[in-house]
């Protein structure tokens, strides 16, 4: 019996594109994410794959010649593919076709085929679903795959064999796990064996498109389940030995420390939960990763990992730059994260005015995101210590509101300037000058003196005193 779903097509846009293809006489369909995400009833998306059995570029020129204004056709003839906006809407449109692949590169050959052709080309049964837009059976469901039982199942599973599938397009193997994570799907069991035997194929695949993938991961509802399969299949070493080298519990003379790895998977989980800051959510993942490099045993003092959050801000500057992530404000504010990840946690056990306007001063406009990273750390299983540690983090965020209103540290320029230094005591450009700007943000953060002018100013003078300088030139 054939499935048919009229109502996935009641936007206006699709029986414009059925009376273009008509005049053309192509065999038209919308397949992928659009079908699958209206099946799942996720909402519709308003980016729509469009196939036909013929020139996409033609049909895509033709739509844009019946719809109002004419919308604009950018064709990118490599590909032979067309895309157009229209209502919010972003259509691409391809030609029906088939591909083979060489060992070294999964940009494969590409020539015309039917729509059987392409849907096989497809990665995954639930993304080769595709709608009828022909006018004789508008809205049927072709699917020969039976994607639509593995929506209904939550099954990720390959239209051919899985090794072929992903030696072709290693990238499918990122794809699987991301589709997997997102959609809360479980990839199937010859497909997830299909993944580990074929992870070293991923090494083909550029970075960039390695991160588009795992960024989706990081911003899932539960990442911890996309790095669990990664790590499960063997992609993980190959893409960040770093959170690898985490992993595992030691024990010397009776004494253990906790798995980091895992840790950090359950800290990214719960930060996913009250942000949808990437950059915040890549903190959380790597804040720990200077742990495995500094781990040592004092048979004093047992497990250590000293200064691991300055090991780890350089690691992530290292990281970025392979991975070929924006070595911009986004890097600068996860080393930030992970350089100041501790400091709130020690700052909880004794809440004092100076240690919070240092917070406050260091941390500048990220500190409500830095105390959220240190939230979201506490995985402890203990209830007693989870409500101890969360009053802790919340009289640290009153104290820093408290402080905030009475100091303005945040974003901190000295009430007194170099130039008016240098006036007043008929100094050029010296250590003098360095000396008596920092004695003042030191006496301002540590509350010897309020973060006002004719305090700064009244500071600047006895400081300088006491250095061997003679007023100038006093205002």
């Amino acid at each position: 019996m054939k499935k048919q779903f009229p109502n996935a097509l009641k936007d206006p846009i699709f029986r414009v594109i059925s009376r273009a293809a008509s005049k053309l006489d192509l065999e038209t369909y919308v397949i992928g994410g659009y079908v699958r995400d209206y099946l799942l009833n996720r909402g519709e998306s308003k980016d729509i794959d469009v196939v036909a059995v013929g020139s996409g570029i033609d049909l895509a020129n033709k739509v844009s010649k019946l719809l109002p204004g004419k919308p604009k056709v950018v064709i990118y003839k490599t590909y032979g593919t067309a895309m157009l906006k229209s209502a919010g809407i972003e259509l691409e449109f391809v030609g029906a076709r088939k591909e083979s692949y060489s060992e070294d590169s999964r940009n494969p050959s590409v020539e015309y085929g039917s729509l059987e052709d392409d849907q096989n080309r497809r990665d995954f049964t639930i993304n080769a679903l595709a709608l009828s837009l022909n006018e004789s059976d508008y809205g049927n469901l072709l699917d020969p795959f039976n994607g639509f039982e593995d929506l209904q199942k939550k099954i990720i599973r390959t239209p051919l064999d899985p090794d072929i599938t992903y030696s072709d397009d290693p990238l499918r193997m990122l794809r699987a796990i991301r589709f997997a994570t997102q959609l809360n799907f479980q990839i199937e069991q010859q497909s997830l064996d299909a993944i580990g035997r074929n992870a070293t194929r991923i090494e083909i695949i550029s970075r960039e498109r390695i991160i588009d993938e795992i960024n989706k991961i990081l911003m899932a509802d539960q990442p911890s389940k996309g790095f669990a399969l990664l790590h499960k299949t063997g992609l993980l070493p190959l893409i960040f030995p770093e959170l690898v080298a985490l992993q595992g519990i030691e024990e010397i003379e009776g004494q253990r420390h906790k798995d980091n790895f895992w840790h950090t998977l359950e800290v990214v989980d719960n930060i996913a939960k009250t942000t949808d800051n990437l950059w915040l959510r890549w903190a959380a993942l790597l804040h720990d990763i200077g742990k495995a490099p500094t781990k040592r045993f004092d048979k004093k003092v047992g497990w250590t990992f000293h200064a691991h959050e300055f090991v780890g801000s350089k690691m992530v500057y290292k990281l970025f730059k392979r991975m070929k992530m924006p070595l911009n404000e986004h890097l600068k504010f996860v080393q930030k994260m992970v350089l100041m990840s501790s400091r709130p946690i020690v700052l909880a056990t004794d809440v004092t005015d100076s240690a919070v306007r240092r917070l406050v001063f260091d941390a500048g406009d990220h500190v409500d995101d830095l105390m959220t990273l240190c939230e979201a750390d506490i995985t402890t299983k203990n209830p007693k210590k989870v409500k101890r540690y969360r009053d802790n983090f919340r009289k640290v965020r009153e104290k820093i509101v408290e402080v905030e209103e009475r100091d303005h540290i945040r974003n901190f320029q000295p009430p007194v300037s170099g130039e008016e230094i240098m006036r007043t005591f008929g100094l050029k450009p010296s250590r003098e000058i360095g000396i008596i700007k920092e004695a003042i943000k030191e006496a301002i953060l540590e509350g010897d003196i309020p973060n006002e002018y004719e305090a700064a100013k009244n500071y600047m003078l006895k400081k300088g005193k006491e250095i061997g300088l003679e007023v100038k030139n006093q205002q």
